[in-house]
């Protein structure tokens, strides 16, 4: 399986923000979020999630909407669907302060 391309976006000291492109069947490869996160859609995104107890989850996130999660989710993430898809993390470091 090949994975996805990741651009980096914004890095800064608040926040780091990434664009992530999937060919069907490309995946991010095995992760583990180290900071709450948002992803928001840019297009329809049928993910097949594989979670740390090899257990599957298959959604579909329509395109324009978004999601939150907090650190410490460990997953891999495949394009399940038979398009091109898109989407937007944007990570919240911790405040320095």
């Amino acid at each position: 399986m090949s994975h996805c391309t990741a651009t980096t976006l914004i890095d800064d000291a608040r926040t780091r923000v990434t664009r992530f492109d999937f060919e069907p069947g490309q995946n991010t490869g095995w992760h583990r979020h180290e900071m709450d996160y948002v992803i928001t859609a840019i297009t329809d995104c049928h993910m097949r999630l594989v979670h740390p107890d090899d257990s599957v989850t298959e959604v579909t996130v329509p395109a324009g909407t978004a999601y939150a999660r907090d650190a410490g989710v460990e997953h891999d993430v495949i394009n399940a669907g038979d398009t091109a898809m898109s989407f937007v993390e944007i990570e919240l470091k911790p405040r320095a302060d």
